[in-house]
């Protein structure tokens, strides 16, 4: 079992499934799974999209 230390806080959180601080209660930063990391989703996963959308209509645009 890995032990976890909550940000803001500092305690040690043992559990691998916690997304919350089990002492103050606030955010771990951590997307557990496929559906953890949709639901959380960072930044750069964001930009990676964005541009993909602007890249897809630039192209459909220009084959039109």
């Amino acid at each position: 079992m890995q032990k976890h230390i909550c940000p803001h806080c500092k305690n040690p959180v043992y559990d691998d499934d916690a997304l919350l601080c089990l002492y103050c209660g606030e955010n771990l930063n951590r997307s557990v799974g496929f559906m953890g990391r949709i639901k959380y989703p960072g930044p750069r996963i964001i930009a990676v999209v964005a541009i993909g959308i602007v890249l897809l209509s630039f192209i459909m645009l220009i084959s039109r």
